[in-house]
């Protein structure tokens, strides 16, 4: 069940994460390409800052279950 939470969170997450790098990076499409570049970098590479936690939880094994 944890790999069903995690990969449904995960792809909302980052839907949300491409709306905004998009909607980011068009206000930026006037400025210096030195910027833009790297926005795209951090933007590109950031997003698994937020999901390490989430990540490690669904990888991590279960409890183990009561044996009175």
């Amino acid at each position: 069940m944890r790999k069903v939470v995690t990969g449904l969170a995960l792809l909302a997450f980052i839907a949300v994460w491409i709306i905004a790098a998009g909607t980011i990076g068009t206000w930026l499409a006037g400025t210096n390409d030195w910027l833009q570049l790297a926005f795209y970098v951090v933007a590109g590479v950031a997003w698994i800052i937020p999901l390490r936690p989430l990540l490690r939880w669904m990888n991590s094994a279960p409890p183990p279950a009561d044996q009175s």
